[in-house]
């Protein structure tokens, strides 16, 4: 069994698929293994990638990220699984300093690098942040790296896009057998683990001199360029994030922007964005099976009142 599983799911990645690979084969740390989940790809992925020594599981249809990636780390064993988009490009220590730094954290579900975008000089994430409406957000996006985030330290849980799991902590807190949330398909899906993480006792760490670049899409300014899909995820995911984890301290320590917020988000979908009502169909379709799910999570809850800190 090798220590690190990197594990990348691709859906029309032909693109950037061998940028990506080439990145992990420059890794001084060698003691890993690539397996890849095609999910039914239409372009030449699986062209672009017969050349590299990997695992490759081929899926008939797109079974999204949270599916796919549970799949791959249900089949691959280790003791470490990278979760990485396959428009993520590693620099070559990358793997050498976040083994390492979690290494040393036994306490840490998870750990984040320096994400950067393509250009090398742009912050792209180092942690997931939370606004007091409920909005989650990339620590740092979109400013120029100054060095401001150069310092190691606890966040609430990495962007999924590069992010390191110890499996011990993705077993202790799977539900119903999944370690990411099936029903969110795709987006939010990294939030919504993040903070079942933090309720079950675990943290997150955050280490700078792990630096990867990322090439995002999907960003709060892009909403009317992306597809009807990606935003209906994103409605319906953000429903998702706080039946599954919010506790009722908080939701009144915060009942106004959050209220004020989903009031937007709900009228934005019913006069602006009629693709989305299907999330709000679901959602409220759902519900019971939902509530029995949060009802589970909630009972394994160990975290205190210090969690709210991060909110």
């Amino acid at each position: 069994m090798v220590k690190v599983a990197v594990n990348i799911v691709t859906f029309n990645s032909a693109v950037d698929i061998a940028s990506c690979l080439d990145s992990v084969g420059q890794q001084t740390f060698r003691d890993f293994r690539i397996h890849i989940l095609d999910n039914d790809s239409a372009d030449d992925t699986i062209e672009r990638i017969a050349s590299y020594d990997l695992d490759l599981v081929r899926s008939t249809v797109n079974s999204g990220f949270s599916k796919a990636h549970n799949d791959l780390i249900r089949s691959f064993p280790a003791d470490y699984a990278l979760i990485l988009n396959p428009d993520a490009i590693l620099r070559p220590d990358f793997l050498e300093k976040i083994v390492n730094a979690m290494d040393q954290r036994p306490d840490a579900a998870s750990a984040s690098g320096k994400l950067l975008r393509l250009d090398g000089k742009t912050l792209d994430s180092t942690g997931i942040i939370w606004l007091h409406n409920q909005r989650h957000l990339d620590r740092g996006a979109d400013e120029p790296d100054l060095g401001q985030y150069d310092k190691p330290e606890d966040i609430f849980g990495p962007s999924g896009a590069a992010a390191l799991y110890r499996v011990q902590a993705l077993q202790d807190t799977a539900v119903n057998g999944q370690f990411f949330d099936e029903d969110f398909f795709a987006y939010r899906e990294d939030a919504d683990l993040a903070w079942r993480c933090r309720l079950m006792g675990w943290t997150s760490i955050y280490v700078p001199s792990a630096v990867a670049l990322h090439r995002r899409r999907v960003t709060p300014e892009r909403r009317a360029q992306l597809t009807p899909i990606i935003n209906y995820h994103g409605v319906k995911n953000r429903f998702l994030l706080r039946l599954n984890n919010m506790t009722g301290r908080l939701y009144w320590r915060n009942f106004l922007p959050i209220t004020l917020r989903d009031a937007a988000v709900i009228g934005y979908v019913l006069i602006r964005e009629w693709s989305s009502l299907g999330a709000l169909v679901y959602v409220i379709r759902e519900f019971p099976r939902l509530w029995k799910k949060r009802q589970v999570i909630q009972s394994r809850c160990k975290a205190g009142p210090d969690l709210d800190q991060w909110f």
